[in-house]
């Protein structure tokens, strides 16, 4: 069995439920929501969530994991036209020892520029050296609590980032 991080209320489904202003929708269907993250490692880095309060990738029905992909390859789309960033990085923690910190499945979509403050991605970023991490250096979790709280944005720009972002998916096609 997977250890899930404890937290209660779920912030996802608090944030569903439109208990927590900081929550900036993208787009929504019957299956996912997509939101953009109120920390901003990377301007405009967004998440598919499920609907359907589960924990990992291993709780997810076939409908969920084709909505999830789906979500996240238009909101990649858009954030393209949107930014047009070096790279979209894509992943999803299952579990605390992997970095999951919100006890609800969520597929981040983070577009990728040189010189981010990242600093708490996946391990893979270790190599990326325009990621801001030297190679061969371990994370050093001193930092997290202060570099999250430089990159957390106030709920004004997020909003204006969830209508750029949206005007992008409007104006885009993807299949």
């Amino acid at each position: 069995m997977i250890e899930l991080p404890h937290q209660h209320p779920c912030e996802f489904c608090e944030g569903m439920a439109g208990r927590d202003p900081k929550w900036g929708v993208i787009e929504e269907s019957d299956q996912t929501l997509t939101v953009i993250n109120p920390y901003q490692f990377e301007v405009g880095q967004c998440c598919v969530i499920t609907r359907r309060h589960v924990g990992t990738l291993l709780d997810l029905d076939d409908a969920e994991s084709a909505a999830v992909l789906k979500a996240a390859q238009r909101v990649a789309h858009a954030l393209m036209r949107a930014f047009e960033p070096l790279a979209i990085l894509t992943f999803q923690n299952n579990g605390v020892y992997s970095g999951q910190e919100v006890p609800h499945y969520h597929f981040h979509v983070v577009p990728r520029q040189p010189g981010s403050d990242w600093g708490i991605g996946p391990p893979q970023l270790a190599y990326f050296d325009a990621a801001g991490r030297v190679r061969g250096t371990p994370h050093d979790p001193s930092g997290d609590a202060a570099r999250r709280q430089r990159v957390q944005v106030d709920a004004d720009v997020l909003h204006e980032r969830v209508a750029r972002i949206r005007a992008c998916l409007a104006d885009g096609t993807t299949a």
